[in-house]
């Protein structure tokens, strides 16, 4: 729970942060975004994610307060405490916003579909999320230990984990590769588990399910029998009770795991209609210079893809209000549609 001087020296950063004028988000640094006490909390924060139990909840952010644009300028204020901001797909986009849009375009990423989410990790060192807007109900972050899973197979499924460490030809979506390097299908097979030593932060963990499925669908590789189990295997064992926390987000709360040791997903949740009340939150990736680099074999999105995303970005353009205004356009689009139909 954020403290009350943490609350109130975080109000003090955002009003330092406004008085240098109409910053873009990528300007909002620690000196633009000054702390202190909070720094000191920050500075736990990391340790935690690197050392401890490599996934935090911040709570007590009073979201009534601030507008929703002020809660991302506030939330990249201290993800700068924690990390350096990553573009995460070829739109260019530094901060996401995860949110139902199924029925507002034809092909949807992950994180703009509603429902149950499975269990994987992102392409970061750091993944972030704030809430803005809770579901009606359900929607609680699923999260589970890659370290407690690993060791789980090891000690029963031994020839799983195997399969596992040999990994998967990952194949991601279209515009990813066409507007970054090119390539659609990763070079190599992906391991999920690489090991560097003994300790518990030298198990790096890296699983996309559904990049590996869909490389299979696609033709571009295949997908054996046991290469499914093990697939499969990861995911059950990710959503069993065993294995598996949730955490209910209230609107300012703000999540940050270690994306090499923690898995995510999401339970099943009731929505709103209206596309200016349904759920949402903010995402930021980092990357942690600090941290010893991801094992070469285990990078998928390239230097040069994350280089041609961020060309394709445009300032402000992630602000809530901002792209909010283009899904509300993209609804009033689709109901044009279908009255015409």
């Amino acid at each position: 729970m954020l403290s009350p001087p943490e609350l109130d020296e975080i109000d003090r950063a955002l009003t330092h942060l406004k008085a240098l004028g109409d910053l873009d988000l990528t300007d909002i640094t620690r000196s633009s975004f000054p702390l202190t006490v909070t720094a000191d909390l920050l500075a736990r924060v990391k340790d935690n994610l690197r050392s401890g139990r490599g996934f935090v909840m911040l709570r007590g952010l009073p979201r009534h307060r601030y507008s929703a644009d002020d809660m991302a300028r506030i939330y990249f204020g201290l993800g700068a405490y924690l990390g350096r901001s990553m573009v995460q797909s070829y739109q260019g986009e530094r901060l996401g916003h995860v949110i139902d849009q199924t029925d507002l375009q034809d092909k949807s990423r992950g994180y703009h579909t509603g429902g149950h989410m499975g269990m994987h990790t992102d392409s970061c060192d750091v993944v972030g999320l704030m809430c803005l807007r809770r579901a009606r109900s359900g929607g609680a972050s699923r999260i589970a230990s890659a370290v407690a899973l690993h060791d789980a197979l090891l000690a029963t499924r031994p020839d799983v984990l195997d399969t596992l460490y040999r990994g998967f030809f990952y194949r991601r979506m279209d515009l990813d590769a066409q507007f970054g390097s090119g390539r659609v299908l990763s070079r190599q097979r992906v391991p999920v588990f690489t090991r560097q030593g003994h300790a518990a932060a030298s198990v790096a963990c890296y699983f996309l399910g559904g990049y590996a499925r869909s490389a299979a669908a696609r033709g571009d590789a295949t997908l054996t029998d046991d290469e499914l189990e093990a697939i499969t295997c990861v995911e059950r064992l990710a959503e069993s009770p065993d294995f598996y926390v949730d955490m209910d987000f209230a609107e300012g709360d703000i999540q940050f795991l270690n994306n090499r040791l923690v898995l995510h997903g999401r339970t099943d949740y009731e929505d709103a209609d209206e596309v200016a009340e349904r759920r949402h939150l903010l995402r930021l990736w980092l990357a942690v210079p600090e941290w010893p680099p991801l094992p070469e074999a285990q990078v998928f999105h390239t230097a040069e893809d994350h280089e041609k995303w961020g060309q394709r970005r445009q300032p402000g353009m992630e602000l809530p209000s901002t792209y909010m205004q283009r899904l509300q356009a993209l609804a009033i689009q689709r109901r044009g549609q279908t009255s015409a139909a």
